[in-house]
């Protein structure tokens, strides 16, 4: 089980690798479908980045860094904290999806 949780996490260290390659770059995103499936709109809107110490994150540097450490908890056998730390990302995960809501646009690389 352990090794298809790390498989998990290496997809979502990928996906969260993807996204912010949308967000540093100014081509047209792979995934522009329409007017409510644009990653390049979430990616370089507001909600995009987190401010903590006068610093601007980019809000996928936290999924490469979360599916990172899910891995080496998966592969550590480190159940309880792999449970809380998939818990507090399933919470964040959440909320990033209400902002995709709010602004009535999507991500494929997000959902």
């Amino acid at each position: 089980m352990r090794w298809v949780l790390l498989l998990l996490a290496i997809a979502g260290v990928y996906v969260s690798a993807r996204a912010l390659q949308i967000h540093n770059s100014t081509d047209t995103p792979p995934c522009s479908i329409n007017e409510h499936w644009d990653c390049g709109v979430v990616n370089h809107s507001e909600f995009a980045v987190m401010r903590l110490s006068g610093h601007e994150i980019p809000v996928a540097d936290f999924g490469i860094l979360g599916y990172a450490l899910l891995g080496i908890l998966a592969v550590a056998r480190r159940r309880l904290w792999f449970v809380v730390a998939a818990i507090i990302g399933l919470a964040f995960a959440l909320h990033l999806t209400w902002i995709e809501k709010t602004i009535q646009t999507w991500c494929l690389f997000c959902v």
